[in-house]
């Protein structure tokens, strides 16, 4: 498995963790609710630009979680495409299969605000990012174990 692929999906999890936590100081402030249940619009110029603190919180944090699922959408592509695991493979494509998923509980947090929406977007973000440290921490692994066939290293277990 090449280094940067690994690098990358590190990267993305790391990201889609600062994005976990951005989304607790987003619910945290109510962020969501500056938008007066309009979604995918907000308030501001054209309901596209945010107009006030709480406005650009829940806008930057929507425009971090696309970011973030381009970032995710990569990873399962390159994982398919340059035929790797296929435990990484799966996944990845939990992680992708949740993405629609994700955005949907997002827009009922901004929608319907309350404990169970609140619940339920953290849940599926909770399985994303599992799903994204199973399949870092098999790349590494992978690697590891590539790298002692190469070098000749025996485990204990020999």
């Amino acid at each position: 498995m090449r280094i940067r692929f690994r690098h990358y999906l590190a990267v993305t999890t790391v990201s889609t963790f600062a994005l976990i936590l951005l989304g607790v100081y987003t619910g945290k402030i109510g962020a969501g609710l500056a938008c007066e249940g309009r979604w995918p619009f907000c308030d501001g110029w054209l309901g596209l630009f945010p107009a006030t603190w709480p406005s650009f919180v829940e806008w930057f944090h929507r425009l971090v979680a696309m970011l973030v699922g381009f970032m995710i959408l990569g990873a399962g592509l390159i994982a398919w495409r340059n035929d790797h695991d296929r435990r990484l493979q799966f996944a990845l494509a939990v992680a992708i299969v949740m993405l629609p998923v994700q955005i949907l509980f997002g827009a009922n947090t901004v929608l319907n605000f309350g404990v169970w929406a609140s619940m339920a977007h953290q849940t599926a973000a909770q399985v994303i990012f599992g799903a994204l440290v199973f399949a870092t921490s098999l790349s590494f692994w992978d690697a590891g174990s590539e790298e002692r066939e190469r070098t000749g290293a025996v485990s204990a277990d020999d």
